[in-house]
């Protein structure tokens, strides 16, 4: 399996009634947390894409209406220097998920194979054993009973300019933007090589990608929270936990007082 990211560059606008459709997928995913918490359940949504690709916007309306004890958002950067001093996939392990939570990844350790490859932070024997220690890591959270979404957000060189631009002009968003998006951005081609080759190699039956077409934010969110919502429902029973016989009996006594 493999995807071609020119596949997901349509730029189409979203025609459903959007704060309706967000509003219902919100429901739909407050209701999955609570099956992930009652089940004893974990999971892990990893998001990786372009710099201004609309990853944060995604994560934000994904848990607007969860219980926040129980997920964690885990934005990653530059790994620090203990984390440095250990491979490149403690730093993740150190953050998996306990039963009844959800972690979500604002990228991953998919650097080993996109920067750290492009930009020469790992040596070539380094990022190409990182296939092979990428897709055993998932594999493990897999076998382990977590479920595992990954989503790749995908957007134009136009629109993410365009997206660039706005972060300078708007001075409550220049906060978002720095050098390495300006730096990352000249290497363009040799981030779709890299990408390519990751796609080709992760993609797997136990641990698939899943491509978002993010030109348009609105049809991109739905269509992220969509897909993520369909696989952590089809990971956990969805009926709703039944209630303990001897607490109604209680509680049903004390408010009729």
């Amino acid at each position: 399996m493999t995807i071609d990211l020119s596949d997901y560059e349509d730029g189409k606008k979203y025609h459903g009634h959007y704060k309706r459709d967000l509003a219902k997928l919100q429901k739909r995913l407050e209701r999955i947390q609570v099956a992930h918490i009652v089940r004893h359940k974990r999971a892990i949504v990893m998001l990786e894409g372009w710099d201004a690709a609309g990853k944060g916007g995604i994560i934000q309306r994904m848990t607007a209406a969860w219980d926040p004890r129980f997920f964690e958002v885990y934005p990653i950067a530059a790994p620090s220097a203990e984390e440095k001093a250990h491979d490149f996939l403690w730093r993740f392990e150190q953050r998996l998920p306990p039963a009844r939570s959800i972690a979500v990844f604002d990228r991953s350790w998919y650097g080993r194979v996109l920067v750290e490859r492009v930009e020469g932070f790992a040596t070539e024997a380094e990022w190409r054993r990182g296939y092979d220690e990428i897709n055993a890591f998932e594999t493990a959270q897999v076998d382990s009973g977590a479920t595992l979404v990954k989503l790749f957000v995908h957007t134009t060189q136009k629109e993410q300019d365009k997206r660039l631009k706005a972060r300078l002009d708007d001075p409550w968003k220049r906060w978002k933007t720095g050098l390495d998006d300006y730096h990352n951005r000249a290497r363009r081609a040799d981030y779709l090589v890299a990408m390519d080759e990751m796609f080709a190699r992760t993609d797997t039956l136990a641990a698939p990608w899943i491509a978002i077409a993010g030109d348009d934010k609105k049809a991109a969110r739905i269509a992220a929270l969509t897909a993520i919502a369909d696989q952590l429902e089809a990971a956990v029973p969805m009926d709703p936990p039944s209630l303990d016989p001897e607490l109604e009996k209680i509680a049903r006594r004390a408010l009729a007082a």
